[in-house]
């Protein structure tokens, strides 16, 4: 059954969910919002979305259906060894310096999906040999991506290009799939955050490198701003921030410094 969404009601319930989770549907996105929040909507037990809106705004079983809600909404779209280089660049600039100082560095993936980039992070690590020396934090805000994620085991279309050296002996692909040495998936600390939860982000402690890309399209701009302040703040000097390749945080007004090496844009905290 699709249940009819008007301007009006599609105005508040995609407030409701930019306040929740951070993301963003513009008008253009109506109708591919109606299809996701209407199938949540009659499973639930809804016949009407202005229902669903009060429901999710006042009663108390609203934060634990919006939960349910995002689950309909993320989108879960990366794959092994996307944007390797700055993954790579991450490394040798960022992590082997301060393994070679005697300090443990620490690295979060925020909104890492169903794991394919903390786990090539992972394969990175033990490829030089310090993934024991290292901690890998990664999260995100769906539940059901985690799974995936602790499984260790992907479609194939997680492999959309030729398997890099370092990873190969780390990876078993088969016609049905692929899955990663658990000993790399049980290396990575796996937790569910929104990045819209200040108190969350702010209790996990300084990192020598978020990465949080290919992400922030989903945001819009006054949340893109806010998501860089909490991502900042949980930076030591001289850490660094990478993006996705197509993003770009000059136009925001970061207190990060943009830095260009090897190729790859990082957005570093000042010392």
């Amino acid at each position: 059954m699709q249940l009819p969404l008007s301007p009006q009601v599609f105005a508040i319930l995609s407030a409701l969910v930019a306040e929740h989770a951070g993301l963003h549907f513009g008008v253009e996105h109506m109708s591919v919002f109606a299809d996701k929040i209407g199938g949540r909507a009659v499973e639930a037990g809804f016949e009407s979305l202005l229902d669903y809106y009060y429901f999710l705004r006042y009663d108390p079983g609203g934060p634990a259906e919006l939960d349910a809600l995002l689950e309909s909404l993320v989108v879960n779209e990366t794959y092994l060894f996307r944007e390797l280089r700055a993954l790579e660049t991450m490394v040798t600039e960022f992590i082997l310096p301060a393994v070679t100082e005697r300090r443990r560095p620490r690295i979060w993936c925020a909104a890492s999906s169903t794991g394919e980039e903390p786990h090539t992070v992972a394969m990175l690590l033990a490829a030089h040999g310090i993934l024991e020396e290292v901690d890998l934090i990664a999260s995100d805000v769906s539940l059901q991506a985690l799974e995936r994620a602790r499984s260790g085991g992907f479609s194939r279309r997680a492999v959309r290009q030729e398997i890099p050296s370092f990873a190969k002996q780390w990876l078993d692909v088969t016609e049905r799939g692929v899955a990663v040495s658990p000993r790399l998936t049980k290396a990575i600390g796996w937790r569910r955050i929104n990045l819209m939860d200040d108190a969350t982000i702010a209790s996990l402690g300084l990192f020598d490198v978020v990465l949080c890309r290919n992400v922030l399209i989903y945001f819009s701009d006054a949340t893109t701003r806010r998501i860089i302040d909490r991502l900042s703040g949980v930076l030591r000097p001289n850490g660094a921030l990478f993006v996705g390749v197509s993003e770009s945080l000059l136009r925001f007004g970061s207190s990060l410094i943009c830095e260009e090496k090897n190729g790859v844009f990082l957005y570093k905290k000042p010392s």
